[in-house]
């Protein structure tokens, strides 16, 4: 085991870029799978970090744009909402009952929301809508939409930087593949000659 200190020390700093140096023993594979390498990486990051942060504007855009469109209205309960039996003494349970509500434009809307068990009819809720008057849930605010954004925002940039990765590490291992074919062939060519080398 005396041949590891020569091996750490082979491996130094300047051993990593040896496919980009001229050298004798580099093969045209060696500086194509550098290549690829470089691209690969380049492709992963760039467009990762890209993606991600185009997806996380869009969102972030999005939610922005729902909380200036959206607004709340006043709507009336039109039926005595079910009573829970799991329902604690301060009604914190929330169930679904009918409700109806006038839009901006004088039209009569009516929909079902969530409101505390037990509410009696006329009971007034306050309820989220769209510009055309549909029921919404309540926009999220301005720290939401910006939590929400980057959570996007990291899960699409991996995705989109996965795809490169991968298909570098594919292209990677067939060229290690055909790589080891050749030392297999110039072997075979080499082992015959051995014997009367050494003879």
């Amino acid at each position: 085991m005396r041949w590891l200190p020569s091996m750490t020390a082979f491996r130094g700093p300047g051993v990593w870029l040896w496919r980009w140096r001229r050298n004798p023993l580099r093969r045209r594979s060696d500086a194509l799978e550098a290549w690829i390498v470089l691209a690969v990486w380049s492709v992963t990051v760039i467009g990762g970090v890209l993606a991600g942060l185009a997806a996380a504007h869009s969102v972030e855009r999005g939610m922005n744009r729902e909380r200036a469109e959206w607004r709340p209205v006043m709507a009336l309960l039109t039926q005595d909402a079910p009573k829970s039996a799991a329902a604690s003494a301060a009604g914190a349970e929330r169930v679904w009952a009918k409700v109806r509500w006038t839009g901006t434009d004088g039209s009569s809307h009516a929909g079902r929301v969530r409101v505390a068990a037990g509410s009696a009819t006329g009971t007034a809720v306050t309820v989220w809508t769209d510009r055309d008057g549909s029921l919404v849930t309540e926009p999220a605010t301005a720290s939401q939409a910006h939590v929400r954004a980057a959570m996007v925002g990291v899960l699409v940039g991996m995705g989109v930087a996965t795809v490169p990765f991968v298909g570098g590490r594919m292209v990677r291992e067939r060229l290690e593949r055909r790589r080891m074919a050749q030392w297999d062939e110039a072997w075979a060519r080499f082992g015959s000659t051995w014997g009367r080398m050494t003879g």
